[in-house]
């Protein structure tokens, strides 16, 4: 029986590591991305019931558990160097010229090209076939054991595939993330009022260089391999030899790679190109052109800094220079603070540039960039124009970072010492109202039916809301003044203001949008401080003996009360008779007290939201994933596979009507 257990999850392995073989390599995949996650929910059953047939190289433990302290720094078998930049075709010939003289003008010459991908590089170590390390550049001699955010990376094999794989080899590539899922994770991160990404590859190196991997998991990030450091056991010739193995071993490569004949060739592939490159999901900035055969490029060597076999030619860039007239901030929606470069009229790309993004403070400080002071720009992607660098230093005063916000004259912060982003922290600031208001308004929170985005944006607009509190001062004659507003439909808006008064206390605390304060926080502080006034009110050690909120949490919190606009509108609030105590009173004896409930399926008499604060009210939790620890599972409508991990692991399920029995108060 054990024996059959053993094969079955060995089967599945492999099964699995096929299917990213297909998807990631041949880009032919041949299951959903739905079976797909069947055969892994499958492994991973098995593997929790039987612990003793788990291993590193499975493919459930890409992400590990915990959270590290920091990354140890690791020394390179064989450097990483960079690559000398050619930004002509006549620099190519001339480099041409150089390797035929090195070599001996006889030799036969051919080159492999590769696409230059805007990514982080990596080295990705195999001993056995099996990944032992992963750790970035670095200064090309030392760089950061991130083994642990490389696991997490799809493209990259856990196992080499087949029987032919080294003894040991150092696979050199380039870690990137995809412009859609770039896109996609900026869009997350503008909802949770975190600092943009300036571009795919800050997004890539940022997310690599976290110490949760479960964070990095979510990243999307992707691979591409391209170079060969050291190796054993294995014999090697040829760069396009050494590609077409990587491909065997199951190791993703670029397929738009090619064996060129000679540097005319090449010149042509690199025209093509530069005409066509924003027809690719990502972004790259140039070609790579490496001498094919091994053996010439061991004779060539290298300089102090590059390979003599390798360059890269750079693609034109959309620049031009310009002066810098003044360095103004930015408050977004989410209350980041972004400098903006204000520059006198430039054409750029058949485009006239007047404002430049200057991204953070930290980008200031690295340019060293003043008002007065000349500048090249550049049209990132032809779209965003950035400043490059500081072409002539005739500024005379150096920029610095604003205390207060430039919008509400609001206190300004940085939670974090390693973070980059600035925020305002007013809750009635007026570049961020819009999003706030949402927000108070939401399910989650106020519950405020019919206060949506076009309602907001016309508030705003009209100036009859500056703040939280003015929600509840609106009268039918203002919400009269609103598009496609009659009487049924002001009336209705008024209802759902008043009725929002009466919220629980832990709503209204999350409503505020305090930031780091989710949900499940704001119900653990209602129920500890009982009053809006005992945790505006709180310091940091009665904060920081919580279990359930964290040091950067316990800060926000101070941060935010602390400020005369946050007491204001607490008062304003309070004055409107919204309820800020929350209701004592829990049911000792409910069947839920101490228990782990999980929710899977839709319910009909309430939301998720109000069903897992039901549970909380009856002294029970809640979770979104059943494990061994789940007490009870209540099912909906259609439910996901919560329900069926829950029949599997023997746990107690019940339906929403037995649900509702067991929290209604016995006559």
């Amino acid at each position: 029986m054990t024996e059959d257990i053993k094969k079955k999850i060995e089967a599945l392995r492999q099964k699995i590591r096929h299917h990213d073989y297909l998807y990631y390599v041949l880009s032919q995949p041949e299951i959903s991305d739905k079976e797909y996650d069947d055969l892994m929910r499958q492994l991973k059953d098995l593997e929790d019931k039987y612990p003793e047939y788990k291993s590193a190289d499975s493919p459930t433990q890409r992400v590990s558990g915990g959270v590290l302290e920091g990354f140890k720094t690791i020394k390179h078998r064989q450097k990483m160097l960079s690559l000398d930049n050619t930004y002509s075709f006549e620099e190519l010939r001339d480099w041409d010229a150089r390797l035929r003289k090195g070599l001996g003008r006889e030799e036969k010459i051919e080159y492999v090209v590769e696409l230059k991908i805007d990514g982080v590089s990596a080295n990705i170590t195999y001993e056995k076939g099996i990944l032992t390390m992963g750790a970035t550049r670095g200064d090309g001699e030392t760089g950061e054991d991130v083994t642990q955010n490389i696991k997490t990376i799809r493209a990259i094999p856990l196992v080499l595939l087949g029987k032919d794989v080294p003894d040991f080899i150092e696979i050199r590539g380039e870690v990137y993330m995809e412009r859609k899922d770039f896109n996609i994770l900026n869009k997350e991160r503008d909802k949770q009022g975190e600092a943009l990404f300036a571009n795919p590859r800050n997004a890539a190196s940022g997310s690599l260089k976290l110490l949760d991997a479960g964070i990095v998991a979510k990243r999307r990030l992707n691979f591409f391999a391209h170079s060969l450091g050291e190796y054993k056991g294995i014999d090697i010739h040829t760069q396009w030899e050494y590609l077409n193995r990587l491909k065997e071993w199951g190791v993703r490569i670029n397929q738009e790679s090619r064996l060129l004949k000679d540097i005319q060739e090449v010149i042509g592939y690199c025209q093509d190109w530069q005409e066509k490159k924003e027809t690719l999901g990502y972004d790259i900035d140039g070609i790579v052109v490496k001498l094919n055969n091994l053996d010439q490029q061991r004779r060539l060597g290298f300089t102090l800094k590059s390979p003599r076999w390798a360059v890269a030619y750079k693609f034109p860039a959309q620049q031009a220079t310009t002066t810098v007239k003044d360095i103004l901030v930015q408050v977004g929606r989410t209350g980041v603070l972004t400098p903006v470069a204000v520059l006198e009229p430039v054409e750029c790309a058949g485009v006239i540039i007047k404002h430049a993004t200057l991204h953070n403070f930290d980008e200031i400080k690295r340019l060293n960039i003043k008002k007065g002071d000349r500048v090249l720009i550049e049209r990132a992607g032809e779209v965003i124009p950035k400043v490059v660098k500081v072409m002539k230093d005739l500024g005379k005063t150096h920029f610095e970072i604003p205390k207060t916000c430039p919008v509400c004259n609001g206190k300004v912060v940085k939670e974090k010492e390693q973070d980059v982003a600035y925020r305002c922290i007013n809750p009635s600031c007026p570049a961020q109202l819009e999003r706030g208001l949402l927000h108070f308004a939401s399910r989650q929170a106020m519950d405020i039916e019919g206060m949506g985005e076009s309602v907001v944006s016309q508030l705003v607009r009209l100036k009859l809301v500056r703040n939280f509190a003015d929600i509840y001062k609106l009268k039918a004659q203002d919400l009269a003044r609103l598009e496609l507003f009659k009487d049924k439909k002001v009336n209705n808006l008024l209802s759902a203001i008043e009725k929002s008064k009466g919220k629980p206390l832990s709503r209204l605390i999350y409503a505020l949008g305090i930031r780091h304060v989710g949900e499940k926080a704001a119900y653990v502080l209602a129920r500890e401080f009982k009053t809006l006034d005992n945790l505006a009110r709180a310091k940091r050690e009665d904060l920081d003996k919580i279990y359930d909120v964290g040091e950067v949490m316990a800060e926000s919190i101070v941060d935010y009360f602390s400020q005369d606009s946050t007491k204001k509108l607490i008062a304003a609030l309070k004055e409107a008779g919204l309820n800020t105590k929350e209701e004592s009173g829990e049911l000792k004896t409910s069947f839920l007290s101490g228990k782990t409930v999980v929710f899977t399926g839709g319910l009909k008499e309430y939301s998720r939201t109000q069903a897992e604060e039901l549970v909380r009210r009856h002294g029970g939790n809640t979770s979104s994933n059943v494990s061994k620890d789940t007490d009870l599972v209540v099912v909906g409508d259609s439910p996901g596979s919560k329900y069926e991990k829950a029949k599997r692991l023997g746990i107690k399920i019940i339906n929403e009507k037995e649900f509702l029995n067991l929290i209604t108060p016995k006559r």
